[in-house]
Order: structure tokens, then C-alpha cells, then sequence
């Protein structure tokens, strides 16, 4: 794996714990918050989700296609968001989650099969 797809990678999995907390975690801890107070604290997260996100964008497209990006983020996303819903929000472990994570699986397979389209 070459050292821009690691701070690639490295980069995204901090933005998604920042988007995933921006994104959900005001349903736990603000529940009985207005929404604008909970809208205003996710884009207060979300900021530090888009410094990181952005560099990680820009770093990942000189290596990697714009359809690989995307799947890569979307692969971390997931990565992040499982254990988060499971340990911070208390939501039920299903095995329905496995069969999710293989058909991601196989999106990796087909984006990352032959020679990169880097931008």
C-alpha cells in the first residue's frame, strides 16, 4: 500500500469519527435540545470533519480515481460508524451488519480491480 493511500486512509477514518459524531451523536446527547442547537453543534463537529476531509480528498486523488475515493471513504465510514453505533449508541449487534459488510466488500473488489484511474 503506498504512503498516500495510507494518509489517505488515515485522514478520512479521523474525518468520519468527526462526521460521525456530527451526524449522530446529537441524538443521544442533545435529545432534548432544540434542533437548530443540535444543527449548530454538528456543524461545529462537521468543521473539523471538512479540515480533514478536505486535504484527504486532494492527497487520495493524486494515486487514486475519483470512484475509488468514494469507496474508500465509503468503506471508513462504515468501519467508524458500526463500532459507534454499537458501544456509544447502545444499538443491537445484528449479523445482518456481516452481510452488509461483504456486499461493501465486493464494491472494493470491483473499484480497486485493475490499474488505478488516478486523477
Amino acid at each position: 500500500m503506498s504512503t498516500v493511500t495510507l494518509q489517505t486512509a488515515g485522514l478520512l477514518i479521523l474525518s468520519n469519527v468527526f462526521m460521525t459524531f456530527a451526524w449522530y451523536a446529537h441524538l443521544k446527547d442533545l435529545e432534548g435540545s432544540k434542533w437548530y442547537v443540535a444543527a449548530l453543534v454538528s456543524w461545529g463537529i462537521a468543521l473539523f470533519e471538512y479540515l480533514l476531509q478536505v486535504p484527504a480528498n486532494r492527497i487520495g486523488y493524486t494515486q487514486l480515481s475519483l470512484p475509488q475515493l468514494k469507496i474508500m471513504q465509503e468503506v471508513i465510514s462504515l468501519t467508524v460508524f458500526m463500532p459507534f453505533a454499537v458501544l456509544y449508541m447502545k444499538a443491537p449487534l445484528k449479523l445482518d451488519y456481516l452481510w452488509a459488510a461483504l456486499c461493501i466488500l465486493g464494491a472494493v473488489y470491483f473499484i480497486f480491480r485493475g490499474a488505478p484511474e488516478a486523477g
